[in-house]
């Protein structure tokens, strides 16, 4: 009995998103003890109960969900063979995600220029966590940013269409993700305080 070769790309694909799915698992439950963390953390003496969450951070969130759309638009448009929509898509989409890394250190400059520090004697656990899972979420952004780089040249090499797809639809997941993610992150430190 033979396997056709689309059989055997719709379980590769199947094979790649469920690899996907357990990386994003265990990103989640590694943010989650942090966040566990941070909690127990608050009986600390030198927890800052009046600390405000810095306006670019604000700035930084709508910048990650325009990312989500305009993925979404990106993998719907090759799905329909635009590729020049394709590519203003996936361009927008690493255009926000540096937004989005800017608006992250502006948020950090703003929090020093409040008078709070990340490390040191000057610093608070509040602002030492808000750092540490801060700057974890860039570094899992930054895998996204340079899996988009990817994305983007073999885009332009054209090895997207309507039949092969799976680049965009991976990265697409992992984009959606990494938004869930800030947007769980953001509303954790903005109502746990």
């Amino acid at each position: 009995m033979s396997t056709s070769i689309n059989e055997i790309k719709e379980r590769n694909a199947r094979s790649y998103k469920l690899i996907l799915l357990f990386a994003m698992v265990s990103m989640f439950m590694m943010f989650a003890g942090l966040t566990s963390a941070f909690v127990v953390s608050k009986s600390r003496a030198d927890w800052v109960k009046d600390f405000q969450l810095p306006s670019a951070f604000y700035y930084s969130t709508v910048a990650i969900l325009c990312c989500s759309i305009t993925f979404h638009l990106a993998k719907k448009a090759i799905q329909k063979d635009k590729r020049s929509a394709t590519t203003s898509f996936l361009l927008a989409t690493f255009a926000l995600g540096i937004v989005f890394v800017i608006l992250q250190f502006a948020g950090f400059r703003q929090i020093v220029d409040s008078g709070y520090f990340f490390t040191g004697s000057a610093s608070s656990i509040t602002t030492t966590f808000l750092y540490i899972v801060t700057i974890v979420h860039l570094a899992h952004l930054a895998g996204g940013l340079i899996s988009l780089l990817i994305i983007i040249y073999n885009h332009f090499k054209q090895k997207y269409n309507s039949t092969q797809t799976l680049g965009i639809e991976l990265g697409a997941m992992y984009w959606h993700f990494l938004d869930f993610l800030w947007v769980y992150l953001f509303l954790f430190l903005y109502f746990f305080k």
